[in-house]
């Protein structure tokens, strides 16, 4: 690049040069008529006036200082081009060898603008987050609640201030399915309200939830959080990555929303959230954001990790039509599933408001239903009975997963108002029975009829209306 540089300064000395030459040749020609005559016309032994003088003068000095001129832009571009470097101008490039490297390269092999870049955070959303909850007066909790209260309380929000009117079954069924795991997949024909129901539940909390509308091509885990851009140096943010930020600060409820879940294969994009969500621990569970660390990085990522909140639900909403992919048993095993087949009818609400409700008070209300309302050992006995049959005749097993699922469950769904045949029966047919789908269809139908009567046989006459509904669906499909 100099030299091209030298090059185009160097052509501009011959314009002057050769102006000057071609004024010379002019004036020196002429069949020996006289430098007068040539220039102003002038006979032999006519005296030269003002004006003629002062013309002829001009014309002898103009070529002398185009001539001059070449020869100082020569000078010009030899001195530019033999210039010596400036011993304290910045470098701004790394040498291979850091061993010697001197004066402005760093150690670590980086330069002085790559250092600037660290006092600089990469994080602009998180960053601002810092600023936001460190100035944010501390909420009032309401910490007189009872989960019936809860329950009955949000089925009246919904229906007073948003036009959303729910079963009593399936809000406790919500409800109890939050104590279950941070995982809830709500199913069921489109217009249901299962979004609805979400969304109302972080209006109900006064903590608006955060809606993530699922694309087809995602495929990792950067689609739901974002990635770091090498080329700008910057973090691409999600609003997901904030409010799990926000999140880590707060002690409220927050609900997450992955609206039309399986539009996307949901054990790709969400195999990390199902994998941390497994770890007992809470205290363990670190998603990875960055690989390295830098200076200025919101205070809340340790070593370009961001822990994951225990005070967040994630709440999928699934739809199963020929536009979905299928859910495979390592996200519905992992999950709590409710499924919303009809819309409730409408029903004269009391107005009521919302409440604000930390997570220490719902971690405390979930304890303290596990300990009034546990499973009774008659039951126990039904469920393992069951499992026996269910081995025998369909090789299927209830798992230690599940039977934590159900111990925790099964109270939750009691406190909030309802029965304990009422909780094993909904929990078995999402989690047990809903496993014969991946046996033979022709064998299951013509089982069916048996682990009806089975079912009524264990836990009494009509005792499980879900378990055989749900058997009678896959008679009907087989």
């Amino acid at each position: 690049m100099k030299n091209k540089k030298f090059k185009k300064r160097y052509l501009l000395f011959l314009f002057p040069l050769l102006a000057g030459i071609f004024l010379l040749i002019a004036l020196l020609s002429g069949d020996g008529t006289s430098l007068a005559e040539v220039l102003i016309g002038a006979e032999d032994g006519e005296e030269l006036t003002g004006g003629n003088k002062f013309f002829l003068v001009g014309a002898i000095a103009l070529p002398i200082l185009l001539l001059l001129l070449s020869l100082l832009v020569v000078y010009r571009c030899y001195a530019t081009k033999y210039e010596k470097p400036d011993p304290n101008a910045k470098k701004d490039y790394v040498i291979a060898d850091m061993a010697t490297a001197k004066g402005d390269f760093l150690a670590s092999g980086t330069t002085k603008s790559d250092k600037k870049e660290d006092n600089v955070s990469r994080f602009f959303m998180l960053t601002q987050t810092d600023l936001k909850m460190a100035n944010k007066p501390k909420p009032h909790f309401n910490d007189t609640l009872t989960l019936k209260e809860l329950c009955e309380r949000f089925r009246n929000f919904a229906a007073s201030r948003l036009g959303l009117y729910y079963e009593e079954s399936d809000i406790r069924q919500f409800i109890a399915g939050l104590s279950v795991s941070h995982i809830l997949i709500m199913q069921g024909m489109s217009g249901t309200g299962k979004t609805s129901l979400a969304y109302a539940f972080g209006e109900f909390l006064q903590n608006k939830s955060t809606i993530v509308p699922i694309q087809p091509m995602w495929k990792e885990r950067t689609d739901l959080i974002g990635y770091y851009n090498e080329f700008t140096k910057k973090f691409n943010e999600t609003v997901l990555l904030q409010k799990m930020y926000e999140a880590n600060y707060s002690d409220e409820l927050y609900v997450t929303v992955l609206d039309e879940m399986n539009i996307a294969r949901v054990e790709y994009y969400f195999a990390e959230f199902l994998s941390l969500l497994e770890i007992p621990n809470p205290e363990g569970r670190y998603l990875d954001v960055v690989t390295d660390k830098k200076p200025k990085d919101p205070k809340l990522l340790k070593n370009g990790q961001l822990k994951l909140p225990t005070n967040m639900w994630f709440i999928g909403t699934a739809n199963n039509d020929d536009s979905t992919f299928a859910i495979s048993d390592k996200v519905y095993d992992r999950a709590m599933i409710m499924n919303l087949d009809k819309k409730s009818t409408w029903f004269e609400a009391p107005e009521t408001g919302g409440v604000k409700l930390s997570i220490k008070r719902w971690e405390q209300l979930v304890k303290r239903a596990k300990s009034e309302y546990k499973l009774t050992h008659r039951n126990k006995k039904r469920i393992r009975k069951l499992d026996e049959y269910m081995i025998e005749n369909f090789h299927i097993t209830f798992g230690n997963r599940i039977m934590k699922q159900i111990n925790s469950y099964v109270p939750v769904l009691i406190a909030c108002g309802g029965t304990e045949l009422e909780a094993i029966d909904d929990i078995l047919s999402k989690k047990v029975l809903r496993k014969l789908e991946a046996q033979n269809p022709i064998y299951v139908r013509n089982s069916a009829e048996g682990l009806k009567s089975y079912l009524d046989e264990v836990f009494g006459q009509d005792k499980m209306p879900r378990c055989k509904a749900y058997l009678t669906h896959l008679e009907r499909n087989a």
